[in-house]
């Protein structure tokens, strides 16, 4: 049975010093300090996260990929090398710097790669130019996206056009949880990654869902990681306080919150049987990708094994491991065949 993982992260080996190349700091920098590690440290000197050779390296994650029986990765970048709070023209050079790795390790491995690509959302007309050569000259699928851009929600109408664009290329969104709101208070215990994450994903849905995002656009392909974090789990209330507060959640005319199940996809990425058996009920094996977020360890690292332990029709399994990624991505399997 073909497995995809929709949710996996790749970066560069290297990379020239953004600080010394742009003028200005606050960027990542790699410092291979010895054989097969590097630590990710931001140019004024404070460290961020320690990774390993599968973060660069296309040839050790296919070992674990064989090793684990997984037929093909997703890949996008790490989402704190987005980098949308450079100026515009750094921003766009970036994306194209990390596009072109993308694309090269895709075209290396045709078979077991798939990249999406990233885009400097700080100038929208940018970001849809960079997308159109993702999408039409470096053929991919789409695209990987921040679950706010300097700030800003996704249902911001200064978005609208590259969601325009979007739907008319046919890419597709991966919608990644990055700057976290609240992450101040979430210094202590990891928080922010435990809680900031779900709970920032849950705001990108609902501000795209809230501010008619999905129903302008409405064959817009998304897709939110983690599970859509903390969503499935909060919409009875969510869908409750719409009915009681129409005058406050209902300002752009939408649906009622659980009429749009069905309208995006999520990975299923839960780390609980019982969750995850819930998100299937909720959302329907069509609408849920196998999904990993390796090479990370908060990532699902036994890659799938849930799917052995729980009570889930042959059919269902077929779609999660590989028919809704393909729909999503809009691809064949015979691609990778």
């Amino acid at each position: 049975m073909l497995k995809i993982d929709i949710h996996a992260h790749i970066l560069p080996e290297k990379w020239e010093s953004l600080k010394d190349k742009y003028g200005y700091g606050g960027f990542i920098e790699l410092d291979h300090y010895t054989t097969g590690r590097a630590k990710m440290i931001r140019d004024d000197g404070v460290f961020f996260r320690e990774i390993e050779e599968n973060c660069w390296n296309p040839l050790k994650i296919l070992e674990d990929m064989d090793a684990n029986k997984v037929d093909v990765m997703t890949l996008c970048t790490v989402p704190v090398l987005f980098n949308y709070w450079a100026e515009d023209e750094h921003g766009a050079d970036w994306c194209e710097f990390l596009n072109n790795h993308l694309a090269g390790v895709q075209l290396a491995h045709p078979k077991r790669f798939v990249a999406l690509g990233t885009v400097p959302m700080q100038n929208v007309d940018m970001a849809i130019a960079e997308m159109k050569r993702c999408v039409q000259v470096l053929g991919m699928p789409g695209l990987e996206l921040g679950s706010n851009i300097l700030g800003k929600n996704l249902d911001d109408p200064s978005f609208f056009p590259f969601y325009e664009a979007a739907e008319e290329l046919g890419a597709c969104l991966l919608i990644h949880p990055w700057e976290m709101a609240g992450a101040t208070r979430m210094k202590k215990y990891f928080m922010e990654w435990l809680v900031g994450m779900p709970a920032e994903t849950t705001l990108a849905l609902c501000s795209m869902m809230f501010g008619g995002v999905f129903d302008q656009f409405p064959k817009l392909k998304v897709l939110f990681s983690h599970a859509s974090g903390a969503f499935p789990f909060t919409l009875g209330r969510i869908a409750h306080g719409f009915n009681v507060r129409p005058d406050l959640c209902n300002v752009n005319n939408i649906k009622n919150p659980r009429d749009y199940i069905g309208k995006f996809w999520v990975d299923g990425i839960t780390h609980d049987n019982d969750a995850f058996q819930y998100l299937l009920n909720l959302m329907g094996a069509e609408k849920i990708c196998y999904g990993t977020d390796y090479p990370f360890p908060l990532g699902d690292l036994e890659h799938g094994k849930f799917l052995d332990e729980i009570d889930i029709s042959q059919k269902d399994k077929e779609w999660i491991l590989h028919g809704s990624a393909l729909e999503f991505l809009g691809l064949s399997a015979d691609r990778f065949v």
